[in-house]
């Protein structure tokens, strides 16, 4: 398969096109970086310069592709929500899906499939119910930005292709994402829960969410949208209780609410709720989850590292 890929060269972006180029597909990223060197791709993938907002010559690599994969946008959490920074985590992934969903529209071969990233923010802050695809959205930044960006997405859906949203929840792995940032407390013995610790974390192991997107490039009959998550929802003190475990460390001194709020102001406010969201579609649809467990997941991702280190 051709497959052009937005988001390449970023954490989640850059294992996708390892594991496709490792299955001898055509793999096209298209990136702002394009030409700099060192990106930590595939020698097999090529790299086409485009800007997220204007259409150009990047767009030939369309033509006779057989998906496209858009995983571009600004991080979430890399910084405290100013007006400003939330305009840019709403820009750069409104305006880079809608680029793509009309230049679908001009391709005279068009993909067939249009694979477009989401989050499980677009539940909003939920109770202990749990969640599937077909549940409504919630309230708050995170929840009007998912639903506007799945919005884009689908209107692909007008040059013909099949379109999926993959809701995607905390994704693990230990070069980036959230779980690194987490482990320098723990390993320095103070590690603990987020806030008050009840809120649930729907999470992933990378490893999952690429076969997750693999099974949905075969999967014809599946169309959006499509949770990302393990099966294995946990809380957020069950989630550190786990990686204390994992780490050989204690997970006892809790983030105080007020303290996140005061740093990051409504992005802590965004750490201290969650969602207890369910994989429904790719479980009913017959994917098996590598890691369908916590602790299994984070002793895949830390093991090598945690048995170097002397038990504490």
């Amino acid at each position: 398969m051709k497959i052009v890929i937005t988001g390449g060269t970023g954490f989640i972006g850059r294992a996708l096109c390892r594991a496709l180029a490792a299955e001898g597909h055509d793999v096209v990223v298209l990136s702002r970086r394009a030409g700099e060197g060192e990106l930590g791709l595939d020698p097999s993938v090529r790299v086409v310069e485009w800007d997220g907002v204007t259409a150009g010559p990047w767009e030939r690599e369309l033509e006779a592709a057989d998906a496209v994969i858009n995983l571009a946008g600004a991080s979430i959490a890399e910084a405290r929500w100013t007006a400003e920074r939330k305009r840019m985590i709403y820009e750069s992934r409104i305006a880079p899906t809608r680029l793509l969903a009309q230049a679908l529209g001009r391709a005279s071969a068009r993909p067939r499939m249009f694979l477009s990233a989401s989050g499980v923010g677009y539940y909003g802050p939920r109770d202990d119910r749990p969640l599937q695809e077909h549940d409504p959205p919630g309230t708050g930044f995170l929840a009007e930005l998912c639903v506007a960006w799945e919005r884009e997405a689908m209107s692909a859906q007008q040059a013909g292709a099949r379109v999926v949203c993959l809701r995607f929840g905390m994704v693990l792995e230990k070069d980036g994402g959230a779980l690194p940032k987490m482990l320098p407390p723990f390993r320095a013995f103070i590690g603990g829960p987020i806030g008050p610790g009840t809120q649930w974390v729907s999470w992933i192991h990378r490893q999952d969410l690429i076969g997750i997107m693999e099974w949905v490039l075969a999967a014809p009959a599946v169309s959006s949208p499509v949770n990302a998550v393990a099966p294995g929802a946990v809380t957020m003190r069950e989630f550190c209780a786990t990686l204390g475990r994992v780490l050989r460390r204690p997970s006892w001194l809790p983030v105080p609410e007020r303290v996140l709020r005061l740093a990051l102001g409504e992005l802590g406010t965004v750490l201290t709720t969650g969602q207890r969201v369910l994989p429904e579609v790719a479980q009913q649809g017959g994917y098996r989850f590598r890691y369908p467990s916590l602790e299994p997941a984070l002793q895949a991702i830390l093991g090598p590292a945690v048995s170097a280190r002397p038990a504490a």
